[in-house]
């Protein structure tokens, strides 16, 4: 990792823009809707440590090189962080392509080094982020107390959150009607942790951008993964990095049973055919069944 992202809180907080033109109005358009006080800066004031004083970042634009270096010296002395436009080296940070789900906020950066790969990749990524996600975000927030207060144990409590990612009170933020997630969610909580185990069958040979978006949900979802040796590695590390890891031949009809008995989300990757005897075994245990295979190329 040659940088190190990092997000900065903006409610209450003052961020400054220095210079004039299409790139500090870009920057100033990433800002539209926060909470922070945006301070705009032109002419000697750019050149006084004193207009960029208790300023959480600072952003210097503009053709003029006299200009950048005297913006960004005026607000390192005030202990500002700048990020001079498109002068890497000028810079204390680097601004990323953002994808803004008002409390879900995402950034994709390369150093400086390719905005332009930085900005292919955001768009790549944003088909995969919902309008909504911001909503569910502010739903769990609101009930962040309570959720610690009524599962103590962390490992409960995150098991309670992930279902709840993917229950009818999160399908109502999505949609917008946040007084019926709420009261979906109390409800939820108010019956506790009990999951019903389930097995997923995720096509993983490859390569990854063929993957359904319920795909790709699962594995962010799942408890516990067997993936094939033959399975693509980025298909592989789509799963949560605290994910309990089978190796294939533990994968085995009774511990899958096992395993989704004790309420666990249970992801196979496979890289061959299914086999159609562990199939029929989970079928005989009542246990839920899911074959997400990629889709169609092209």
């Amino acid at each position: 990792m040659d940088s190190f992202p990092a997000y900065f809180p903006l409610a209450g907080r003052k961020v400054v823009i220095a210079g004039r033109g299409e790139a500090a109005e870009a920057k100033a358009r990433l800002f539209d809707g926060s909470p922070a006080a945006l301070v705009r800066l032109d002419g000697p004031a750019a050149f006084l440590p004193g207009s960029y004083v208790g300023a959480v970042l600072a952003f210097v634009a503009g053709e003029d090189e006299v200009f950048l270096q005297a913006a960004a010296q005026a607000a390192r002395a005030a202990r500002v962080l700048v990020n001079v436009v498109d002068k890497p080296a000028m810079s204390d940070f680097n601004t990323p392509a953002v994808i803004d789900r008002g409390e879900v906020v995402a950034a994709i950066g390369t150093g400086g080094a390719a905005p332009v790969l930085a900005t292919k990749l955001r768009n790549d990524i944003e088909a995969q982020v919902p309008e909504g996600a911001g909503r569910v975000a502010a739903l769990l927030r609101r009930f962040q107390d309570e959720v610690r207060g009524a599962l103590p144990a962390l490992h409960e409590r995150r098991a309670f959150l992930r279902d709840a990612l993917a229950g009818e009170a999160a399908q109502a933020a999505m949609a917008g009607d946040m007084e019926t997630a709420g009261r979906l969610f109390r409800e939820a909580l108010a019956k506790g942790v009990g999951r019903e185990g389930k097995v997923r069958f995720i096509a993983g040979k490859g390569p990854s951008d063929l993957l359904t978006l319920r795909a790709v949900r699962a594995l962010g979802a799942a408890d516990v993964l067997a993936a094939d040796e033959e399975a693509d590695p980025e298909i592989v590390r789509m799963a949560r990095r605290d994910v309990h890891r089978l190796a294939p031949g533990e994968a085995t009809a009774e511990r899958l049973i096992a395993l989704t008995q004790d309420g666990k989300q249970v992801v196979r990757l496979v890289a061959a055919p299914i086999d159609p005897a562990v199939i029929q075994a989970l079928a005989a245990a009542s246990v839920p069944v899911e074959v997400l295979m990629a889709a169609p190329a092209g």
